[in-house]
């Protein structure tokens, strides 16, 4: 569910590179502020990129500020947050909330130290605050594991259940937005799930774990059959 969404530095000018930067600070100082220093560990590029989207199509007022962190504790830097950083931040809390559930379903991991300690308490008060998004967003994830578990080969199927919880993560509000943000998370999330397998199979196939990409790895055309669909995913999260 992580590391798949970023932006290209290469293509920013400087402005936009030092505001990617000043919203992604933003991000860590709302999880800071909402849920305590350990949430930081949830931090992501991903939800960075939703904030930044968000901010772009929502005219919310922002807080500036400079701050010092663990991270970087000698120079202040500059962070801008407001409604669309905490929404992000929820979702990051989210996020992490289930990719630790995916983790020990596939792997036997259980949440543990600092992190997840820290997950577990806020992702109390996110679905207190979210309980149809919660709900739907459960009911996705629990129809992808029995998917993988009972049918490891439906691979639209269990592609569908990422996009649809990353639908529901794009979809701030009910609003004029939400049907394009909707589809375009759907997309999205069907590519991180497909992209994420591709990368898995080695390791699952060495350790007789479920993976739906098992069948057409056989195919001896499959590494271009998967960018092909890879590449279609993409092009529909763009347009």
């Amino acid at each position: 569910m992580y590391g798949y969404v970023s932006i290209n530095a290469r293509t920013l000018v400087k402005e936009d590179y030092a505001r990617f930067h000043a919203v992604y600070c933003g991000l860590c100082h709302a999880l800071a502020v909402r849920y305590g220093q350990a949430s930081r560990l949830t931090l992501s590029y991903d939800m960075t990129v939703l904030q930044l989207l968000l901010s772009s199509l929502y005219d919310e007022a922002e807080t500036q500020g400079r701050e010092r962190c663990a991270e970087r504790p000698v120079i202040a830097h500059h962070y801008a947050c407001g409604p669309c950083a905490d929404y992000a931040a929820d979702m990051s809390i989210l996020l992490a909330h289930y990719k630790s559930l995916d983790d020990q379903a596939d792997e036997g991991r259980a949440p543990r130290g600092m992190k997840g300690r820290a997950v577990e308490r806020a992702f109390e008060t996110v679905r207190e605050k979210y309980p149809d998004k919660c709900a739907r967003i459960d009911a996705a994830f629990r129809e992808n594991t029995r998917l993988e578990r009972e049918d490891g080969g439906n691979i639209d199927a269990a592609a569908n259940c990422t996009g649809a919880i990353i639908a529901e993560i794009y979809a701030w509000r009910e609003d004029f937005f939400a049907p394009v943000l909707r589809e375009m998370g759907r997309a999205l999330g069907r590519f991180i799930y497909l992209m994420d397998a591709y990368e898995d199979l080695p390791a699952d196939v060495k350790k007789n774990r479920p993976n739906p990409l098992r069948t057409i790895s056989r195919h001896g055309d499959y590494d271009m059959e998967m960018r092909q669909i890879l590449m279609l995913e993409m092009e529909a999260c763009t347009a």
